[in-house]
């Protein structure tokens, strides 16, 4: 199932505390940023990017794509002030009858796989999000005083990519705007609107990098992604042999 997919790009991670945008973070010799754009560009699924940037960092977005020979980039758009601000900038550059994908840039371990699924499911449902089962005790609380217990087996933790018709999604974020309505992520505009929403179950590398500590989680699971990579290169390899 063809897509496009649009990042935003634009914030400043300042719970990173590195004095810039966080996606300009190297992991293992490459910024953040670029893992993510890779895993789109080398998806033959995928047929455009659109980056919603800092109008100040174009150059440096730039010179990443050159470097990197980043050629699914269709647009940089300027982001907003609000992440959904940047969001609906960029999905006004898909194609009208496409499936639109939304993604953290701040995520790089998404695999194509789960991308399939959900612009899968989207086609067939309207929307469609990836998310991952609630592993910890979730309370709820008032001035720190425990008020309940919250029952977790039909709580999920949602990540990105999000996944929709791009019809559904610019009316929603049309109908979001007029009402000044904010909301976490991009599947809360569109169940705003009474619409279905799928989920597509994930796993639990697909971390967003947010803070310092989860650098340290994140060269874990690149490790872990590219000592899996060899093992499947040398299977290859001897089969071949064989």
């Amino acid at each position: 199932m063809f897509y496009e997919v649009v990042i935003p790009a634009a914030g400043q991670g300042k719970r990173m505390k590195v004095g810039k945008n966080k996606l300009f973070i190297e992991l293992a010799g490459k910024p953040i940023i670029v893992h993510t754009l890779q895993v789109f560009e080398n998806d033959p699924d995928c047929k455009g990017i659109i980056l919603s940037i800092n109008p100040t960092e174009e150059e440096s977005f730039q010179s990443f794509i050159h470097k990197y020979q980043l050629k699914k980039i269709k647009k940089l758009v300027p982001g907003g002030s609000e992440r959904q601000h940047s969001v609906f900038n960029g999905i006004k550059h898909v194609d009208e009858n496409a499936i639109v994908l939304v993604h953290d840039g701040a995520r790089p371990f998404i695999n194509r796989d789960i991308i399939g699924q959900l612009a899968e499911t989207a086609s067939l449902h309207g929307g469609a999000i990836v998310a991952v089962p609630v592993k910890d005790t979730i309370k709820k609380a008032k001035h720190k005083a425990v008020t309940e217990t919250v029952e977790r087996s039909s709580l999920w933790a949602v990540q990105t990519p999000q996944a929709f018709r791009v019809s559904t999604l610019r009316k929603a974020h049309d109908i979001a705007e007029k009402a000044h309505f904010f909301g976490t992520d991009d599947a809360s505009l569109v169940e705003r609107m009474g619409e279905t929403v799928m989920i597509i179950e994930g796993n639990y590398d697909n971390i967003k990098i947010t803070t310092p500590e989860d650098l340290y989680f994140a060269e874990a699971i690149l490790h872990k992604i590219q000592g899996n990579r060899r093992k499947e290169e040398q299977h290859v390899s001897d089969r071949t042999r064989i």
